[in-house]
């Protein structure tokens, strides 16, 4: 997990059905084309779901403190006072977790998640990618007839949810061993992200309170994630299936399980059947990576009678040459440039970074059969999250729409900066480079 650090949103994923009004301008069609029920809708929880509030000067919140406010707020939601017990009793803060708001440590630095501390050529290895597509084939031809129903019943390649597997877990060999429960008491009190991770505390108590977790035995990732596709105890709630009919849903040792709870997430978040996530494409001379974002998406043929021309084995069913898409470019004009979906922007949901959707992606693409990228990654040396964060403070000061000031340079910091090249007759590359960073600060 990865993930769920990244929940999440820092350069916020929205639906291309939102976009309706700039794709309406130059086709008759719906924006997605898609049948409503394709979207599918999350559940109604069985319990109400927790709220959580954060301290109103959390500066000075002890830990015990924060404890002693959680136990008041869970006991309120029927958790007892002997799960309470079990859960908080000698629990102390993990401080050496990413992403903790620390005197010591700068806020634009905060982050420990690959997606964005390493650069595209780094995080896309290209022997692990091969490692994880040939186990994930193998574990397709294990798994077929659950594959097969899950597909049936549910909606979701087969390819795209082991390809989850794999990236979440290595398909269940990542060794996960923090605490769940003082990772998210930690980031509750003093992370970057109290606000939800307060209410997956709650959540977690909740878990507990039913027997289906157990702190000592299921352990997560550094951001509280849970078995092997990595479920936040709030989506653990909602979205778990039992799906080998066993009586119970297990996402740390059932496959089955896993899998089709994984599917019924992606569903939830919009997923489309027979729609790609995306294909590599190469742009005419007459597009650059400043054409990047959701902004720009507009229908698959409209790209295509722009000159954006398929790379490779993709492919883009018929059915879908009417769909809304725009152009991603991870690595600026450094590495190769896709042309995406709304189901690339579903893989976000699920852990909300360009780079873990690729990942998965392209992942998905190989076990069945597809492979390498077609254009070569040569991303430039990634700037520290302080400078990064430079950039796009100095950007939004000379007006360029920043949506936030992070440190991790997304969609909309890379545009942002491309157009800031043009304008300053620099060459255009859309990298937050040490030449960007550098011409920031000379610039009046």
């Amino acid at each position: 997990m990865n993930r769920r650090g990244s929940t999440r949103q820092t350069e916020r994923a929205r639906p291309l059905g939102r976009l309706h009004v700039i794709v309406a301008a130059l086709c008759a069609l719906s924006i997605l084309g898609l049948p409503q029920d394709a979207r599918g809708q999350m559940p109604a929880p069985a319990t109400a779901p927790p709220t959580f509030v954060e301290a109103t000067t959390p500066a000075t919140e002890t830990f015990a403190a924060f404890i002693a406010r959680i136990r008041s707020e869970a006991a309120a939601r029927g958790v007892s006072a002997a799960t309470l017990a079990r859960a908080f009793d000698g629990m102390t803060a993990d401080m050496t977790l990413p992403d903790l708001v620390l005197a010591s440590r700068p806020k634009a630095a905060l982050g420990g998640q690959a997606e964005f501390s390493k650069t595209p050529l780094e995080y896309l290895n290209v022997p692990y990618l091969l490692q994880l597509a040939a186990e994930g084939r193998q574990l397709a031809a294990t798994h077929a007839a659950t594959l097969d129903r899950i597909e049936r019943d549910i909606g979701v390649d087969r390819n795209i949810l082991l390809a989850i597997w794999g990236r979440e877990t290595a398909y269940g060999k990542a060794r996960l061993g923090h605490d769940v429960l003082r990772v998210l008491a930690t980031q509750a009190w003093t992370g970057r992200r109290r606000q939800m991770f307060g209410v997956e505390l709650l959540a977690a108590l909740d878990l507990m309170q039913k027997g289906v977790l157990d702190p000592k035995v299921h352990k997560a990732s550094w951001a509280g994630a849970l078995g092997l596709v990595q479920f936040m105890p709030s989506e653990f709630a909602d979205l778990a299936i039992d799906f080998d009919a066993d009586g119970k849903a297990d996402l740390w040792r059932s496959v089955p399980d896993a899998l089709a709870s994984a599917a019924k997430q992606l569903k939830s978040k919009g997923w489309t059947r027979g729609q790609p996530w995306g294909v590599e494409v190469k742009l005419p001379a007459s597009l650059t990576c400043e054409r990047e974002g959701v902004d720009a998406a507009k229908p698959v043929s409209a790209w295509l009678a722009e000159g954006v021309a398929v790379l490779g084995n993709g492919r883009i069913p018929p059915a879908h040459m009417s769909d809304a898409a725009f152009l991603l470019a991870p690595g600026g004009a450094h590495g190769p440039v896709f042309l995406v979906f709304e189901n690339f922007l579903v893989l976000k949901r699920y852990n909300f970074a360009d780079l873990y959707a690729v990942f998965v992606g392209h992942l998905a693409d190989r076990i069945g059969g597809g492979g390498d990228f077609v254009a070569r990654w040569t991303t430039p040396k990634l700037l520290s999250n302080a400078d990064i964060a430079v950039v796009q403070q100095r950007l939004k000061d000379r007006g360029h729409p920043i949506a936030k000031v992070d440190g991790r340079a997304g969609m909309n910091t890379r545009t942002a900066i491309g157009r800031y090249q043009r304008g300053a007759g620099l060459a255009v590359d859309c990298w937050a480079s040490a030449t960007v960073l550098s011409h920031l600060k000379r610039a009046p």
